[in-house]
Protein backbone atom coordinates (compact mmCIF):
# COMPACT_ATOMS: atom_id res chain seq x y z
CA UNK A 1 0.00 0.00 0.00
CA UNK A 2 1.33 3.22 -0.77
CA UNK A 3 2.35 5.84 2.00
CA UNK A 4 -0.39 8.37 3.13
CA UNK A 5 -0.18 11.43 1.37
CA UNK A 6 -0.90 14.51 3.52
CA UNK A 7 -1.59 17.91 2.52
CA UNK A 8 1.70 20.38 1.79
CA UNK A 9 1.18 23.30 4.38
CA UNK A 10 2.91 26.68 5.47
CA UNK A 11 4.18 26.68 8.53
CA UNK A 12 3.15 30.12 9.60
CA UNK A 13 -0.21 28.61 8.37
CA UNK A 14 -0.64 25.85 10.54
CA UNK A 15 -2.80 25.16 14.17
CA UNK A 16 -2.58 23.76 17.40
CA UNK A 17 -2.72 19.73 17.12
CA UNK A 18 -2.33 20.10 13.40
CA UNK A 19 -0.30 17.10 10.98
CA UNK A 20 0.83 18.21 7.90
CA UNK A 21 3.72 18.37 5.27
CA UNK A 22 5.31 21.10 5.37
CA UNK A 23 9.21 22.72 4.05
CA UNK A 24 11.01 24.44 6.18
CA UNK A 25 14.29 26.22 6.97
CA UNK A 26 16.71 24.38 9.78
CA UNK A 27 18.25 27.94 11.55
CA UNK A 28 19.91 26.38 14.65
CA UNK A 29 21.31 23.12 15.99
CA UNK A 30 22.64 23.54 19.52
CA UNK A 31 24.08 21.11 21.48
CA UNK A 32 23.17 21.32 24.98
CA UNK A 33 22.74 19.84 28.88
CA UNK A 34 19.87 20.11 31.22
CA UNK A 35 21.41 21.45 34.77
CA UNK A 36 20.41 17.88 35.57
CA UNK A 37 22.94 16.52 33.20
CA UNK A 38 20.54 15.27 30.44
CA UNK A 39 22.01 15.80 27.07
CA UNK A 40 19.36 16.99 24.57
CA UNK A 41 19.98 19.47 20.70
CA UNK A 42 17.48 22.39 20.32
CA UNK A 43 16.46 22.86 17.22
CA UNK A 44 14.76 25.72 14.99
CA UNK A 45 13.10 25.82 11.52
CA UNK A 46 11.37 28.76 10.06
CA UNK A 47 9.18 29.69 6.99
CA UNK A 48 9.21 33.00 6.14
CA UNK A 49 6.83 34.10 8.70
CA UNK A 50 6.94 31.91 11.82
CA UNK A 51 10.01 29.99 13.76
CA UNK A 52 9.81 27.00 16.21
CA UNK A 53 12.14 26.38 18.49
CA UNK A 54 11.84 23.21 20.16
CA UNK A 55 14.38 19.90 22.09
CA UNK A 56 15.75 17.22 20.59
CA UNK A 57 16.17 14.61 23.58
CA UNK A 58 18.77 12.45 23.37
CA UNK A 59 16.43 9.83 24.35
CA UNK A 60 14.38 10.48 20.90
CA UNK A 61 14.03 8.46 17.76
CA UNK A 62 15.34 11.86 15.85
CA UNK A 63 18.25 12.08 18.56
CA UNK A 64 21.33 10.01 16.13
CA UNK A 65 20.11 11.50 12.63
CA UNK A 66 20.25 15.17 14.72
CA UNK A 67 23.30 14.96 15.76
CA UNK A 68 24.66 13.12 12.50
CA UNK A 69 22.98 14.81 9.22
CA UNK A 70 20.90 17.29 10.31
CA UNK A 71 22.57 21.10 9.31
CA UNK A 72 21.25 24.43 9.81
CA UNK A 73 21.03 26.76 6.56
CA UNK A 74 19.73 22.99 4.84
CA UNK A 75 16.05 23.21 4.00
CA UNK A 76 14.00 20.24 4.91
CA UNK A 77 11.14 18.35 4.20
CA UNK A 78 8.89 17.57 7.54
CA UNK A 79 5.95 15.43 8.33
CA UNK A 80 4.88 17.07 11.89
CA UNK A 81 1.96 18.17 14.50
CA UNK A 82 2.38 21.56 15.17
CA UNK A 83 1.85 22.44 18.91
CA UNK A 84 1.39 25.60 20.88
CA UNK A 85 3.12 25.05 24.14
CA UNK A 86 4.04 27.20 26.87
CA UNK A 87 7.58 27.44 26.03
CA UNK A 88 6.23 28.35 22.02
CA UNK A 89 5.23 26.59 19.09
CA UNK A 90 7.21 23.46 18.61
CA UNK A 91 6.65 20.95 16.32
CA UNK A 92 6.69 17.27 16.65
CA UNK A 93 8.22 15.23 13.73
CA UNK A 94 7.41 12.43 12.23
CA UNK A 95 9.19 12.18 9.16
CA UNK A 96 12.03 14.48 7.81
CA UNK A 97 14.31 15.02 5.05
CA UNK A 98 16.57 17.24 2.78
CA UNK A 99 14.77 19.17 0.30
CA UNK A 100 15.00 17.97 -3.15
CA UNK A 101 14.80 19.55 -6.86
CA UNK A 102 11.48 17.40 -7.58
CA UNK A 103 10.08 19.10 -4.02
CA UNK A 104 9.86 22.20 -6.71
CA UNK A 105 6.11 20.77 -8.12
CA UNK A 106 4.68 20.62 -4.89
CA UNK A 107 5.86 24.25 -4.25
CA UNK A 108 8.65 24.15 -2.72
CA UNK A 109 11.20 27.21 -3.14
CA UNK A 110 14.08 28.86 -0.77
CA UNK A 111 12.57 32.43 -0.41
CA UNK A 112 9.18 30.76 0.89
CA UNK A 113 11.29 30.15 4.32
CA UNK A 114 12.87 33.68 3.86
CA UNK A 115 11.73 36.54 6.23
CA UNK A 116 11.31 39.52 3.29
CA UNK A 117 9.06 43.11 3.56
CA UNK A 118 5.64 43.16 2.50
CA UNK A 119 6.23 45.87 0.03
CA UNK A 120 7.79 45.75 -3.29
CA UNK A 121 11.61 47.12 -2.95
CA UNK A 122 11.96 48.28 -6.58
CA UNK A 123 9.09 50.64 -5.74
CA UNK A 124 10.53 51.72 -2.17
CA UNK A 125 13.73 52.34 -3.70
CA UNK A 126 12.21 54.34 -6.85
CA UNK A 127 10.28 56.23 -4.22
CA UNK A 128 13.25 56.93 -1.90
CA UNK A 129 15.57 58.68 -4.80
CA UNK A 130 12.36 60.74 -5.77
CA UNK A 131 12.02 62.07 -2.25
CA UNK A 132 15.73 63.19 -2.85
CA UNK A 133 15.41 64.27 -5.93
CA UNK A 134 12.02 66.42 -5.09
CA UNK A 135 12.27 67.75 -1.47
CA UNK A 136 16.58 67.61 -1.19
CA UNK A 137 16.45 71.38 -2.46
CA UNK A 138 20.39 71.82 -2.51
CA UNK A 139 21.80 70.42 -5.45
CA UNK A 140 25.09 69.08 -4.54
CA UNK A 141 23.53 67.71 -1.10
CA UNK A 142 20.97 65.85 -3.71
CA UNK A 143 23.19 64.66 -5.87
CA UNK A 144 24.90 62.72 -2.90
CA UNK A 145 22.20 61.23 -1.77
CA UNK A 146 21.22 59.93 -5.05
CA UNK A 147 24.76 58.97 -5.85
CA UNK A 148 24.94 57.30 -2.29
CA UNK A 149 21.84 55.68 -2.93
CA UNK A 150 22.82 53.98 -6.43
CA UNK A 151 25.76 52.51 -5.72
CA UNK A 152 24.53 50.62 -2.73
CA UNK A 153 21.40 50.20 -4.35
CA UNK A 154 21.72 45.83 -4.81
CA UNK A 155 22.34 45.97 -1.38
CA UNK A 156 19.35 48.18 0.03
CA UNK A 157 17.01 45.86 -2.08
CA UNK A 158 18.03 43.00 0.22
CA UNK A 159 19.60 44.13 3.78
CA UNK A 160 17.44 43.96 6.97
CA UNK A 161 17.67 46.62 9.36
CA UNK A 162 18.73 44.51 12.38
CA UNK A 163 19.68 41.01 13.21
CA UNK A 164 16.58 40.82 15.36
CA UNK A 165 14.97 44.13 17.09
CA UNK A 166 13.09 45.79 14.24
CA UNK A 167 12.50 45.07 10.40
CA UNK A 168 14.92 42.12 10.72
CA UNK A 169 14.13 40.44 7.07
CA UNK A 170 14.98 40.55 3.90
CA UNK A 171 14.26 44.37 2.55
CA UNK A 172 13.58 45.91 6.00
CA UNK A 173 16.15 48.26 6.05
CA UNK A 174 14.83 49.61 2.80
CA UNK A 175 10.99 49.52 4.30
CA UNK A 176 12.32 51.25 7.76
CA UNK A 177 14.38 53.96 5.66
CA UNK A 178 11.71 54.70 3.49
CA UNK A 179 8.95 55.13 6.49
CA UNK A 180 11.86 56.85 8.53
CA UNK A 181 12.16 59.48 5.20
CA UNK A 182 7.94 59.90 5.15
CA UNK A 183 8.36 60.56 8.91
CA UNK A 184 10.91 63.21 8.49
CA UNK A 185 9.05 64.96 5.71
CA UNK A 186 6.02 65.60 7.99
CA UNK A 187 8.25 67.18 11.25
CA UNK A 188 10.56 68.42 8.56
CA UNK A 189 7.06 70.32 7.42
CA UNK A 190 5.32 71.01 10.58
CA UNK A 191 8.05 72.41 12.38
CA UNK A 192 9.39 74.91 9.60
CA UNK A 193 5.69 76.48 9.46
CA UNK A 194 5.43 76.45 13.20
CA UNK A 195 9.09 78.25 13.44
CA UNK A 196 9.46 80.67 10.74
CA UNK A 197 11.67 82.59 12.61
CA UNK A 198 13.99 80.14 13.62
CA UNK A 199 17.81 80.92 13.25
CA UNK A 200 19.16 79.81 11.17
CA UNK A 201 16.15 78.41 9.74
CA UNK A 202 15.42 74.61 9.48
CA UNK A 203 17.21 72.81 6.80
CA UNK A 204 14.47 70.34 5.59
CA UNK A 205 16.44 69.24 2.64
CA UNK A 206 19.34 68.21 5.31
CA UNK A 207 16.47 66.46 7.62
CA UNK A 208 15.36 64.23 4.27
CA UNK A 209 18.96 63.61 3.74
CA UNK A 210 19.60 62.44 6.80
CA UNK A 211 16.82 60.20 7.01
CA UNK A 212 17.63 58.50 3.85
CA UNK A 213 21.20 57.70 4.78
CA UNK A 214 20.57 57.82 8.88
CA UNK A 215 21.18 53.83 8.46
CA UNK A 216 23.13 53.61 5.02
CA UNK A 217 25.92 51.69 7.32
CA UNK A 218 24.72 49.00 7.84
CA UNK A 219 24.89 47.47 4.28
CA UNK A 220 28.23 46.73 5.36
CA UNK A 221 27.21 45.66 9.15
CA UNK A 222 24.86 43.24 8.10
CA UNK A 223 25.85 39.80 6.11
CA UNK A 224 22.92 37.85 5.25
CA UNK A 225 23.03 33.62 5.81
CA UNK A 226 20.41 31.13 5.42
CA UNK A 227 20.47 30.94 9.38
CA UNK A 228 19.39 34.02 9.62
CA UNK A 229 21.90 37.74 10.29
CA UNK A 230 24.94 38.23 11.10
CA UNK A 231 27.39 41.14 11.78
CA UNK A 232 30.28 41.37 9.48
CA UNK A 233 33.87 42.25 10.86
CA UNK A 234 33.82 46.07 10.26
CA UNK A 235 29.83 45.90 11.67
CA UNK A 236 30.87 44.10 14.61
CA UNK A 237 34.68 46.21 15.55
CA UNK A 238 33.30 49.84 13.99
CA UNK A 239 28.90 49.69 13.97
CA UNK A 240 26.98 51.19 11.04
CA UNK A 241 26.90 54.86 12.75
CA UNK A 242 30.87 55.35 11.41
CA UNK A 243 30.33 53.19 8.62
CA UNK A 244 27.91 55.12 7.23
CA UNK A 245 29.97 58.08 8.39
CA UNK A 246 32.72 56.68 6.25
CA UNK A 247 30.26 56.19 3.01
CA UNK A 248 29.13 59.48 3.03
CA UNK A 249 32.90 60.99 3.32
CA UNK A 250 33.73 58.94 0.87
CA UNK A 251 30.84 60.04 -2.08
CA UNK A 252 31.45 63.60 -0.76
CA UNK A 253 34.87 63.30 -1.76
CA UNK A 254 33.13 63.34 -5.50
CA UNK A 255 31.19 66.21 -5.08
CA UNK A 256 31.47 69.86 -4.38
CA UNK A 257 29.00 69.94 -1.17
CA UNK A 258 29.61 72.68 1.57
CA UNK A 259 31.78 71.80 4.32
CA UNK A 260 29.54 72.91 6.91
CA UNK A 261 26.60 71.07 5.52
CA UNK A 262 28.63 68.08 5.37
CA UNK A 263 29.49 68.11 8.66
CA UNK A 264 25.49 69.07 9.48
CA UNK A 265 24.76 65.64 7.65
CA UNK A 266 27.58 63.52 9.40
CA UNK A 267 26.45 64.70 12.82
CA UNK A 268 22.84 63.62 11.56
CA UNK A 269 24.05 59.75 11.16
CA UNK A 270 26.06 59.81 14.45
CA UNK A 271 23.79 61.16 16.48
CA UNK A 272 20.46 59.64 15.63
CA UNK A 273 20.27 56.92 17.93
CA UNK A 274 20.70 60.03 20.44
CA UNK A 275 22.59 57.65 23.70
CA UNK A 276 26.21 56.15 24.33
CA UNK A 277 24.38 52.92 25.49
CA UNK A 278 22.48 53.04 22.27
CA UNK A 279 25.77 53.51 20.49
CA UNK A 280 25.95 57.25 19.01
CA UNK A 281 28.78 58.87 20.17
CA UNK A 282 27.11 62.20 20.73
CA UNK A 283 23.43 63.45 21.29
CA UNK A 284 21.72 65.33 17.95
CA UNK A 285 22.88 69.02 18.93
CA UNK A 286 20.55 70.46 15.78
CA UNK A 287 17.35 70.72 15.36
CA UNK A 288 17.54 68.64 12.40
CA UNK A 289 19.58 66.22 14.18
CA UNK A 290 16.40 66.08 17.06
CA UNK A 291 14.01 65.34 13.91
CA UNK A 292 15.91 62.30 12.52
CA UNK A 293 16.27 60.90 15.31
CA UNK A 294 12.31 60.73 16.91
CA UNK A 295 11.77 60.05 13.06
CA UNK A 296 13.90 56.81 13.59
CA UNK A 297 13.16 55.86 17.05
CA UNK A 298 9.44 55.88 16.42
CA UNK A 299 9.33 53.72 13.14
CA UNK A 300 11.33 51.18 15.08
CA UNK A 301 9.34 51.22 18.32
CA UNK A 302 6.34 50.89 16.60
CA UNK A 303 7.46 47.91 14.56
CA UNK A 304 8.76 45.81 17.38
CA UNK A 305 5.15 46.71 19.67
CA UNK A 306 3.15 45.59 16.33
CA UNK A 307 5.47 42.30 16.04
CA UNK A 308 4.90 41.83 19.70
CA UNK A 309 1.04 42.16 19.22
CA UNK A 310 1.41 39.57 16.64
CA UNK A 311 4.02 37.27 18.32
CA UNK A 312 2.83 36.94 21.69
CA UNK A 313 1.10 33.67 23.04
CA UNK A 314 0.33 35.10 26.08
CA UNK A 315 -3.62 34.89 27.04
CA UNK A 316 -5.42 37.38 28.46
CA UNK A 317 -5.57 41.43 28.01
CA UNK A 318 -1.72 41.54 28.15
CA UNK A 319 1.48 40.44 26.52
CA UNK A 320 4.11 38.77 28.63
CA UNK A 321 7.38 41.43 29.02
CA UNK A 322 9.51 39.09 27.78
CA UNK A 323 10.08 40.76 24.52
CA UNK A 324 12.08 43.62 22.45
CA UNK A 325 10.46 46.54 24.11
CA UNK A 326 11.11 44.43 27.70
CA UNK A 327 7.36 45.41 28.96
CA UNK A 328 3.82 44.49 28.51
CA UNK A 329 1.66 45.69 25.51
CA UNK A 330 -2.04 45.89 26.59
CA UNK A 331 -4.15 44.16 23.76
CA UNK A 332 -7.53 45.03 25.48
CA UNK A 333 -10.41 43.30 27.82
CA UNK A 334 -11.63 41.03 25.31
CA UNK A 335 -7.97 39.84 23.97
CA UNK A 336 -7.97 36.06 24.27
Amino acid sequence: MPPKSMPIVALSEMVHGQEADLFALLTAKEELTTREGKPYFKVGFRDAHREVSFPVWDNSPWAAECRKSWTPGVFYKLRAVYRETNYGPQLEIRKIRETVGADAADGFDPAMCVASTRFDPESMFAELVQIAEERVENVALGKLVVAILSANRQRLLVCPAARRHHHAFCGGLLEHTLSVTRNALFLADKYADAYPDLQPPLDKGLVVAGAILHDLGKVRELAQEPTGTSYTPEGELIGHLLLGRDMVREAAARVEIDADRLLRLEHLILSHQRLPEWGSPKPPMTPEALLVHYADDVDAKYHMMVTILRDDNNSGPFTSNKNLLHQKVYRGPNAT
